[in-house]
């Protein structure tokens, strides 16, 4: 008896999708791509497909030709026969429908937070978290106390850097699983982990609906230099004021709990740790993983509580992702191994001979 190393990941755009349908229809507010600079969803997914075989086909077509023009399509012609397999275009459009799916509704979930969640809710969430950041600082705020240790010149630059480079990381590192993993069920692993990451993120919005410590409490990081963090900040929230009254066919992304930077970045390095053969790669996404913490409380984007939940949506989403797409853990975790290279996934089998590569 066999499953689908896909069967989750799907099964979460599908559910993100009916969801973001249903609240749209509730809220009477309608669904929008977030991203539509890029043209519509029909052009952009096949324009991703494309990149992503190009990115892996021409440079190593380059590489083993050595740059001689009268080996460019044997060499082609050999890598696609070599690596992208009937399972490997599978698992590439797969998790890109998959993935765009959940990051869209995704974004017009927390679009419509405002309409679903009243302001004095949203209130009361702040208030209750500042609380709690000042009772684990024994009365201290993380954002002053940052701002203290770290100055507000070189350190706010840096850390500004630091946290935009999540966003194109984000679809980037998508990519990367899809088309370089060097087992199939890696790539599903990945993907099917990001995918849970943003929709319990969601969840969390709508349970705790809070706006962050710089859009509640701003007086604190207004000693900050002018960065592209402060550049976004701002244009988040008039961005929000602008949905929220104007109505305008922006989608507004101000929501405070839990941190989805810290849930992507730590999921990464998690599946990194067990997938990559690379140790400069896998500490390089620690390293980046713990100054996207740092950067989260000196900015005023998230309260520690928002961190901490982050961190815990990331480590459920790890697990039960490695589940769905067939890993196999030891009993403390420390290692996993893939029980298969396709998408076909055996319910029951203890039998390591079935994975190669």
């Amino acid at each position: 008896m066999k499953r689908r190393a896909y069967a989750a990941m799907v099964t979460n755009a599908v559910f993100m999708g009916v969801l973001a349908i249903i609240v749209s229809r509730a809220v009477d507010y309608p669904l929008r791509d977030p991203d539509g600079f890029l043209g519509p969803a029909w052009v952009r997914l096949p324009m991703l497909c494309v990149g992503a075989f190009a990115a892996d086909i021409l440079p190593r077509t380059l590489w083993r030709s050595r740059l001689n023009p009268t080996q460019f399509k044997v060499e082609a012609k050999l890598l696609i026969r070599e690596h992208w397999t009937r399972d490997r275009i599978q698992l590439v459009i797969l998790g890109l429908i998959s993935f765009y799916v959940t990051y869209v509704s995704y974004r017009n979930l927390k679009n419509f937070l405002p309409f679903v969640r009243s302001e004095g809710a949203r209130l009361h969430g702040d208030l209750e978290l500042h609380k709690f950041d000042h009772w684990l600082l024994f009365g201290h705020d993380p954002g002053i106390l940052l701002h203290d240790l770290l100055g507000t010149n070189v350190a706010a630059y840096v850390l500004s850097w630091v946290y935009l480079l999540f966003l194109p990381m984000v679809p980037v590192s998508v990519i990367v699983w899809l088309v370089w993993s060097r087992n199939v069920s890696f790539g599903y692993w990945f993907v099917t982990a990001q995918c849970m990451c943003w929709t319990l993120g969601t969840a969390s919005y709508y349970m705790i609906p809070t706006l962050g410590p710089n859009f509640a409490f701003e007086w604190i990081y207004q000693d900050l230099p002018k960065t592209g963090v402060s550049d976004l900040q701002n244009a988040l929230y008039w961005g929000r004021h602008d949905v929220r009254f104007d109505l305008s066919n922006g989608v507004q992304s101000v929501a405070g709990f839990a941190s989805l930077h810290v849930g992507i970045t730590l999921m990464m390095a998690l599946v990194a740790q067990y997938t990559l053969r690379h140790r400069f790669l896998k500490i390089i996404l620690w390293v980046y993983m713990g100054l996207v913490v740092l950067s989260t409380t000196y900015f005023g984007w998230h309260y520690i509580a928002d961190d901490i939940a982050g961190a815990v949506i990331a480590f459920v989403s790890f697990y039960l992702g490695g589940i769905a797409t067939g890993q196999r853990f030891d009993r403390h975790l420390r290692h996993s191994y893939p029980t298969t290279t396709t998408s076909d996934v055996p319910v029951d089998t203890d039998d390591r001979s079935v994975v190669s590569g």
